[in-house]
């Protein structure tokens, strides 16, 4: 098991208050804003965490540039994926990738 599924196992038995608190701590850490990629409508949505919350809903529209490997979450979680914005969170990009291999569809 890799720190991103011990993680996540560790957060499925957490209490609703704790998950919110763990989620204003990755908040914080995020790089998105910083991001070229990262658009105004996203700022003004407040879409942040999409390694965690999923892809922009509508407001990302394209691939830029992306630090996602620079991030302390992307880091801290152990992830291996990138581009959450765009591709989905790295549970969704896990399960992709088991079901159609490294390449994207």
């Amino acid at each position: 098991m890799d720190t991103f599924e011990m993680t996540v196992k560790k957060m499925k038995e957490m209490k609703p208050q704790e998950m919110t608190e763990q989620m204003e701590k990755l908040k914080s850490m995020c790089l998105c804003p910083g991001c070229p990629t990262y658009t105004n409508c996203a700022r003004n949505a407040g879409e942040l965490v999409f390694c965690a919350n999923g892809k922009s809903f509508m407001c990302i529209p394209n691939e830029v540039q992306c630090i996602c490997p620079n991030c302390p979450v992307t880091k801290q979680l152990g992830y291996k994926y990138k581009q959450f914005c765009t591709r989905g969170a790295e549970k969704a990009q896990r399960y992709e990738h088991a079901l159609w291999g490294t390449k994207m569809v």
